[in-house]
């Protein structure tokens, strides 16, 4: 009974918070201390504001505090650290009185990019009708190995009025131009141009207007700066997550803005579409802007379906009024209309309706994409009829991160024509596609392109830098087709973050026709089987800093041919791999 006693006297003297010393007794809420109070009634309120003369209150600038303590020193050149070249810090207007501008919240930023390509390719290259590098070429198809040299200058800058940090500008003026020099080599006559006469090589340059707008802040609709804003000029435009259906820098006009917290974001746009330079791909001011409009409508909401999740829908209109015109490339060779069927022009009005997502659910990231395209082709090339637009495309790309590594699955399908003769037109096309999706220009079929001989003069079955089977004369100068074959691809990769600066990255993907009836109308054949093959590719990416200032990339590809593609393009070689070596340099400023 003693012993009882006594230890229930040392259970009350120990911590109420510990039935065992050293072990917390479960939801127990120790007590707060009670709440200081200091008071002093004898202190004397500071003077308001307007009790001092305004041309005695000191006026701290806190952007050039750092280096008036002597902390750091500007230099033009440093991209890293403050930099009123960079927008770092507002422009001082007593050096710039030139400048029309009247407040203390301008801020100038430059930019510039140096961007250098080799690439050495093989891919199908026809044997010249006229005349031939090599005499004695009997094949239909002749050597195939070729490459490319880029170089591509940008410097833009901006000149924009406002606190950024926390809010949109209220106005923004942004003028980029880039100046590209190419040269190109290939085994054959007539690739690089019309002109029989004309070398088997090519030197080119062109300078092109790439942003020139004005962005004009509206106002703002809540205390969080949720706001409305208009933007008018050459600017970049992305209608959905991956670039599947228009990613483009074209001339129009944007409402713009966001809701609840930036968690709705919604766009109106119109875009009249300029003309492309043939050999660098640049906008041509100079040259009247295409028939050809683009008015886009989309929303974002964040966190819906589930948290974390962002869904988007849209539509796109497409008014193409080009069948009057016709156009020839620099190069010779005519884009518009499009030498395949009757060599007809052609007018057509599609509609694009989309679903689009990007987010994560649990610890699978997830991107997907989903459109249908309704309108109406006023003459198709194979009947000479108008034709009726029923076409639909779907792709989606989860990937797992597991510490640096990420694994990759990548699905696409993009419907394609199952009647040349009908009067309906069952073929997905883009309106101008760029996709970042299953490696990316990293991938052998999404960087070449690939002439259709035999069945079209002039026209490539795909387009560089575009996934789908269009055949068209060009992506950046044609026009949309969607009597073609369509496109499926399942794929996988991976990435590997060896080290912060240091990314390596693997894909594998499988292709093929989604209908070959097209195919085989146009090269008047029994039958095409629908396997293009095996696009298989590797890539390299060092960047030395860490940053994205200097980005150097080294990638592989080669096409491993099915039995479509070997149908399409037999010859001495027909069993042979196609290669791609991308070598690129980015120099950022």
């Amino acid at each position: 009974m003693v012993a009882l006693l006594l230890a229930g006297q040392a259970t009350d003297q120990t911590d109420p918070a510990q039935t065992i010393e050293g072990r917390r007794r479960p939801g127990y809420e120790k007590p707060l201390p009670d709440p200081m109070v200091q008071t002093n009634k004898d202190a004397v309120r500071a003077p308001p504001p307007e009790a001092f003369p305004t041309d005695q209150i000191p006026l701290p600038d806190r952007w050039r505090l750092i280096e008036t303590l002597g902390l750091i020193k500007e230099r033009w050149f440093d991209p890293y650290n403050q930099n009123t070249l960079k927008g770092d810090r507002p422009i001082d207007r007593a050096k710039v009185k030139w400048l029309p501008i009247k407040e203390d919240d301008w801020f100038f930023a430059v930019s510039a990019v140096s961007d250098t390509v080799f690439e050495p390719r093989t891919f199908p290259i026809p044997v010249g009708v006229q005349t031939t590098e090599r005499p004695g070429s009997l094949d239909i198809f002749g050597k195939d190995a070729s490459y490319v040299a880029s170089q591509t200058f940008i410097v833009g800058a901006s000149l924009t009025k406002g606190s950024t940090a926390f809010k949109p500008p209220e106005i923004e003026y942004r003028v980029s131009l880039a100046f590209n020099l190419n040269y190109a080599n290939v085994p054959g006559r007539r690739v690089l141009s019309v002109n029989p006469s004309k070398p088997s090589h090519r030197f080119d340059g062109f300078i092109g207007v790439q942003e020139a707008f004005v962005d004009y802040h509206l106002r703002n609709t809540s205390d969080r700066y949720d706001f409305m804003s208009v933007r008018v000029g050459i600017q970049p435009f992305q209608s959905d997550f991956r670039g599947f259906l228009f990613n483009d820098q074209q001339l129009g006009v944007r409402l713009f803005g966001n809701r609840d917290g930036n968690r709705f974001q919604f766009n109106l746009a119109a875009f009249w579409r300029l003309e492309k330079d043939t050999n660098s791909g640049l906008n041509s001011v100079l040259k009247r802007p295409r028939d050809d409009w683009v008015l886009a409508a989309n929303v974002y909401r964040q966190d819906f379906l589930i948290p974390g999740f962002t869904s988007q829908l849209t539509a796109v209109y497409n008014r193409n009024r080009e069948a009057s015109r016709i156009e020839v490339d620099t190069n010779g060779f005519p884009v518009r209309p499009a030498l395949l069927g009757s060599l007809r022009g052609r007018d057509y009005d599609v509609v694009y309706l989309g679903y689009n997502a990007d987010g994560r659910i649990g610890r699978i990231n997830v991107t997907a994409s989903a459109y249908g395209a309704l309108g109406e082709d006023r003459s198709s090339f194979f009947t000479g009829r108008p034709a009726q637009i029923r076409a639909y495309f779907g792709a989606a790309e989860l990937s797992y991160d597991r510490d640096w590594m990420r694994f990759r699955l990548s699905a696409l399908y993009a419907s394609g024509d199952g009647n040349a003769y009908d009067d309906r037109e069952g073929g997905f096309d883009a309106i101008f596609e760029n996709p970042v999706f299953a490696g990316a220009d990293t991938s052998y079929w999404i960087r070449q392109s690939i002439p259709f001989a035999g069945g079209g003069r002039a026209v490539s079955l795909n387009a560089r830098n575009g996934v789908l089977n269009s055949l068209r004369s060009s992506k950046e100068q044609g026009q949309s087709n969607f009597n073609n074959p369509g496109t499926v691809l399942v794929g996988a990769g991976a990435d590997f973050d060896l080290t912060p600066a240091v990314r390596v990255s693997a894909n594998t993907n499988h292709l093929w026709f989604a209908n070959t009836t097209t195919l085989q109308v146009l090269r008047n054949e029994g039958s095409i089987p629908r396997d293009i093959g095996w696009d298989l590719s590797a890539a390299a990416i060092w960047r030395p800093k860490a940053t994205q200032n200097i980005v150097a990339r080294l990638s592989a590809a080669t096409l491993i041919p099915g039995a479509g593609f070997r149908d399409l393009f037999a010859s001495s070689n027909r069993n042979r791999a196609y290669y791609s070596i991308l070598a690129n340099v980015v120099l950022s400023y």
